[in-house]
């Protein structure tokens, strides 16, 4: 038996400021100018800040551990005092190892500030301190350590790896991943604030030379007003009897929608010519605007009121492939020279007239072309619907069926301009410096497609263009906006040529200062990895979220223009005729062409082939970063096995924000507000074999775990994470136990899966978390459903890391189609079933026997709101039941002046008798809810004084829910009101 392997702890395995990077990756959401989110788009991108502070954690030893180099504390002491001293940080003995820590902590902290990511004392002092734990952890003097990421996509992992003094090999499947990594790796160190020059110089003469073919099909106004987008609705005909109008398919008739600026469209009905007119309302108000026709994809007509069925509505638009060549033109919004703001009116005929043009250019440019490729895209978009794509139901069959006629030109002549570069900059000596320029004028052209297609809309909230990408998947726009790519407005072609200059000048400023590393790119599937054995020191990787995100069939989007430009210079890249599906890593729902139906078994196979080679590449004193994000426990399960089957030890996980609060969607939705990184190290012999024999004793894990979640759970909570972040938080420390043997083997010899024992570990979490809520007060006392309860909601919250329940936001993933992705919406507080079995196990509790407090459908667990329990709390014919409901839509006007929600109605104390009371203290309480809820303040009083009043559980259980029902709701405002009426009892 040989001796696994002992190495100098990192920063990462003891200590991380979490709260502090949480807080700088939640603003970095909200930056914009310079950031490399904005050379184009990438879905669910890791925000900087993480990646930054989680490299330099990895790559740096922790100088408090006794077996850190030494030459590193040294160096490190000298180095953290050069940088704090200067700005007066005096409060640190720097040669003191614990002060030292603290002292890397709070610089990787302050690092990951956007405004100090490009700072010449940050960048040096990052790089001298990789370079010393590089070399004092056996490293060869003069090389420098390397961070491999398998699945790079947007280069947020190499990109920081570059930054902080180590090279950086990136490595993805996807053409359009590995183009963006080029340019962000390769092609701005190398060439910097010249690759911004040759940009912005190219891009301004495709400008030119654009507008001078394509200006006449944008024609201004006669008063000089220039029109900046053409707002579009596809149409049917309507299928009510006799009727037969044309119905324009539109989500709202609102235009602008802010706070002191309302403007509306107002239908005009013509019976006789059988078609609906407009009118522009200035200073909408909300009663004066109608709804819009179309309404989970069934559409209603404004002549007649009948409303065409989705599936009647799907059969017209398929026949006519997705009906954008003969969408209605509704209105033009423009710019008026010397004036601000936007300015909306009807269209007139020269811009019916400009469309005509266009249409009849394009089919001419059509006809003379010659090539190897269409000039539109023809290739085929995916024949089998699902969530993420939804085109081929409404007979949008080819890419280029997603672009009208004019759109399709304006794409055209600009990717044959930007292919035009390359010819006449071909006598550039530096040949390597016009590819990469060309590169990133395709990456501008990327940018105005996705403004440019009829899957784009038109934000009434900032009246301004939004692209196609509001949710990551392709989704049916029914009412679209078209820019003018030559307005001098958002969305033009001058503004994505700024946002990508903007981002080469900013990163290029990092790589002037004292920078010789260098990165590289390569698209491969991650097995087998072109590197040799024990090559790399840090193998950091953000992979695929197991079903969440198709990035291959949202990046043909893409592919199929930047294959158009891009070709000749990059062959091998845009060599396929869509971008390879076969090999990415996911669970898809629909089959795959040689592979069939991706599912778990799939991914966990795939997956765990792609860690082991990680773990191959990398050397046995090596470490290793897995970010993950999934609300669903088998993405978890699938992940972790992976991780452990691949030979990884896990030795510590750290949640850090990775989502903007305003992604949160509805009320009662679980949703991650943290990616969690998961610190992990090769279980492998000095030989580099993985260890086999060592087992570690059942009953010895199992009385080790508790004590690990204790020490655990309440630290994260002092961070301000909470809810499901903090249940997946807990996966690190409680595999720290598990994963570090071969296997684990009860007293009779048989082996404990990773499933068996991940079910202790929520079940260890439960039972922590439901002590903290209660703060110290016997919560085990309580019976199942009020424990169920309360852990419940714990999990839904978000805490204080930057989330809120909210249900604003849960229409906005609804697909225009009626369809809101996997499964469809519940009302209430949704946990995925197996999450909310494993909770309710380690609780003692089953959900099958608490059928009146919680709805089991499907995948789906939903925690009912009380006013759905009225019936069983107050009896069938409870007034809570039939009574409690809304009134019609009506806003009432407040002191301030502001509108307010129509208040419930209130039920007559005549039709509510007091209830008798509950068998159980959740019960009573929802009992007392409901009293307060429909103003039986008398009934309520004596209820209190009667049954409840000295029953200190029940108003420990209060308290407690008081804090953990979402902020806004029907269910905080009753319980607060019960406490506050208790109070006024004087009991």
């Amino acid at each position: 038996m040989m001796n696994p392997l002992t190495y100098p702890k990192r920063l990462i395995e003891v200590d991380l400021p979490i709260k502090k990077i949480s807080a700088h990756a939640r603003r970095e959401k909200s930056i914009r100018h310079g950031h490399i989110s904005t050379l184009h788009i990438w879905w669910a991108r890791r925000p900087l800040a993480a990646c930054r502070a989680v490299i330099c954690a990895a790559l740096w030893p922790d100088p408090a551990q006794e077996d850190c180099p030494l030459r590193f504390r040294e160096d490190a002491a000298v180095i953290m005092a050069r940088f704090w001293n200067p700005i007066g940080r005096t409060d640190l003995d720097f040669s003191e190892p614990l002060a030292l820590r603290k002292a890397l902590l709070d610089f990787i902290a302050d690092f990951a500030n956007w405004d100090n990511s490009t700072k010449k004392e940050y960048l040096e002092t990052a790089r001298a301190l990789t370079q010393s734990a590089h070399e004092a952890l056996g490293g060869a003097p003069g090389t420098r350590p390397l961070v491999v990421d398998p699945f790079a996509g947007d280069g947020s992992i190499p990109l920081e790896a570059l930054r902080v003094g180590a090279d950086a090999f990136a490595s993805d499947l996807n053409p359009v991943a590995v183009l963006l990594n080029k340019v962000v790796l390769e092609y701005i160190p190398k060439y910097g604030q010249t690759l911004a020059d040759e940009v912005r110089k190219w891009g301004e003469w495709i400008k030119v030379e654009a507008e001078k073919e394509l200006g006449e099909f944008y024609p201004k106004d006669p008063d000089g007003a220039v029109p900046i987008a053409y707002l579009w609705a596809r149409t049917i005909t309507c299928e009510g009897p006799g009727c037969g109008a044309e119905v324009p398919l539109m989500r709202s008739l609102w235009l602008a929608r802010k706070s002191r600026r309302s403007i509306a469209l107002k239908f005009i009905p013509d019976h006789e010519k059988k078609r609906v007119d407009f009118e522009i309302i200035e200073e909408a108000k909300p009663q004066d605007v109608s709804e819009g026709t179309v309404r989970r994809g069934s559409a209603t007509c404004p002549v007649c009121g009948y409303t065409t069925p989705v599936a009647s509505v799907r059969k017209q638009l398929k026949a006519r492939r997705g009906g954008a060549a003969d969408a209605r033109l509704f209105c033009v919004v423009t710019t008026r020279p010397g004036q601000q703001g936007r300015f909306y009116r009807l269209p007139v005929e020269r811009d019916v007239e400009a469309v005509k043009k266009a249409e009849v250019m394009l089919e001419a440019a059509k006809n003379i072309h010659k090539g190897p490729l269409s000039q539109i895209p023809d290739e085929l978009v995916n024949p089998l619907p699902h969530s993420i794509n939804r085109l081929s139901i409404y007979g949008m069959s080819e890419w280029g069926e997603i672009f009208t006629p004019r759109q399709g030109l304006a794409l055209i002549t600009l990717a044959r301009l930007v292919q035009k570069h390359r010819e006449l900059s071909a006598t550039n000596p530096e040949k390597r410096l016009s590819t990469a320029t060309q590169a990133c004028l395709a990456l501008v052209f990327d940018k105005e497609v996705d403004k440019l297609s009829t899957l784009a809309r038109w934000d009434t909230s900032r009246e301004n263009p939004q692209g196609a990408f509001g949710r990551q998947a392709l989704t049916m726009v029914w009412d679209f906006n078209e820019v003018n790519p030559f307005s001098g407005s958002g969305g033009d072609w001058d503004t994505a040529l700024n946002w990508v200059v903007q981002v080469i000048e900013r990163e290029a400023t990092s790589f002037d200062i004292n920078c010789n590393n260098s990165g590289h790119t390569n698209c491969n599937s991650v097995t087998p990895c072109q590197l040799i054995d024990d090559s790399a020191q840090a193998f950091v990787t953000d992979p695929p979220y197991y079903d969440a995100i198709a990035y291959a069939t949202l990046s043909d989007f893409f592919y199929v223009w930047l294959k158009r430009m891009l070709r000749d210079v990059f062959s091998s890249l845009f060599a396929t005729n869509l971008t390879p599906k076969s090999d990415e890593i996911i669970v898809e729902p629909t089959p795959v062409e040689g592979i069939g139906i991706k599912d778990e078994v799939f991914y966990l196979q795939r997956m765990t082939l792609a860690l082991a080679e990680g773990r191959r590449i990398l050397d046995p004193m090596g470490i290793g970063v897995v970010v993950f994000a999934n609300k669903s426990t088998s993405g978890w399960e699938a992940v972790l096995t992976a991780i452990l089957n691949a030979g990884w030890v896990v030795t510590g996980s750290w949640p850090i924000d990775t989502e903007m609060a305003t992604k949160i969607a509805g009320i009662g939705q679980a949703r991650l507000m943290s990616s969690i990184h998961l610190v992990c190290r090769p279980r492998e012999n000095p030989d580099g074999t993985v260890t086999e024999d060592d087992v570690g004793d059942w009953r010895d894990v199992l009385a080790e775990l508790p004590q690990r979640i204790h020490a655990w759970l309440p630290g994260l909570a002092a961070q301000g994470v909470v809810g499901a972040d903090a249940i997946f938080s807990c996966l690190g420390p409680a595999l720290e136990i598990y994963s570090r043997y071969s296997r684990v083997e009860k007293a009779s010899g048989e082996v404990v899966t990773l499933k068996e024992y991940l079910e202790e570990v929520w079940a260890a979490v439960s039972r922590e978390a439901l002590g903290m809520i209660f703060e110290g007060a016997d919560g085990s006392g309580l019976e199942e459903d009020a424990r169920l309860t309360a852990m419940w909601l714990w999990t839904l919250s978000t805490g204080g890391n930057g989330g809120s329940f909210d249900d604003n936001e849960a229409d906005a993933s609804e697909g225009e189609d009626g369809v809101s992705g996997k499964g469809g919406k519940m009302s209430g507080f949704v946990l995925e079933y197996d999450a909310a079995r494993k909770i309710a196990q380690g609780l003692g509790a089953h959900l099958e026997t608490l059928s009146t407090l919680v709805e089991v459908k499907g995948d789906k667990a939903r925690l009912l709101p009380v006013l759905e329990r009225s019936a069983y709390l107050f009896g069938q014919g409870s007034p809570a039941v039939k009574k409690e409901r809304k009134r019609k839509k009506e806003l009432q006007t407040t002191l301030s002046g502001s509108l307010a929600r129509a208040e419930r109605e209130t039920v007559p104390a005549s039709e509510l008798a007091l209830p008798a009371p509950g068998s159980t203290v959740l019960d009573r309480l929802h009992q007392a809810m409901l009293l307060f809820s429909t103003g039986r303040s008398d009934a309520l009083k004596r209820f209190i004084e009667e049954d409840i009043g000295q029953d200190q559980g029940l108003w420990s259980l209060a308290q407690s829910l008081s804090a953990l029902y979402p902020a806004g709701s029907d269910e905080r405002r009753w319980v607060e009101g019960v406490l506050a009426r208790k109070k006024g009892l004087g009991l």
